[in-house]
């Protein structure tokens, strides 16, 4: 093999490293049907969102349960953030305290800089705590104003393939 390609193997195989490190680690499977239940107490979700740092959207995470069907997290959000959509997954979101609006539906609407995406053509809902929120899978969905704060249980679970 001539210099010229060795160096070009050397460049793929340390692009292929890079790019493997940054790749995701796939979810682990869901339990086997007839395994122990997942019990996480109101305390120990409490105290994950408070030391969990904020991400860029003002958004904090406490995992209840994330492998290869579903994800479940208890979510605390201190400010509006872009409208997103989840492909082939569907969400049930459990307004567990705070309020605001929500729009699902619509056509996304890119803005100049990250997460700052709107809806068009959505429906806009109020919401406070005890309010269930269904978002269907690729449904577009954007918590455009809080008052305050919100802190929802998310479920999300793959949707059945047509």
């Amino acid at each position: 093999m001539s210099r010229i390609g060795s160096v070009v193997v050397w460049v793929v195989v340390a692009v292929a490293i890079g790019l493997a490190r940054q790749a995701p680690a796939p979810a682990p499977p869901a339990p086997p049907p007839g395994s122990p239940g997942i019990f996480k107490s109101a305390a120990e979700l409490a105290e994950v969102l408070r030391k969990a740092a904020p991400n860029a959207a003002g958004m904090t995470l406490s995992p209840v349960a994330l492998n290869d069907q579903y994800r479940i997290n208890l979510v605390h959000r201190s400010k509006a953030a872009g409208a997103l959509t989840h492909p082939g997954n569907s969400e049930l979101h459990y307004i567990v305290d705070g309020s605001g609006t929500v729009v699902t539906g619509g056509t996304i609407v890119r803005g100049q800089g990250a997460g700052d995406a709107t809806i068009q053509g959505g429906e806009s809902r109020r919401f406070a705590k005890g309010d269930v929120v269904v978002i269907p899978a690729n449904s577009p969905h954007w918590y455009s104003a809080i008052d305050g704060s919100v802190t929802y249980l998310e479920v999300r679970w793959l949707a059945p393939a047509k």
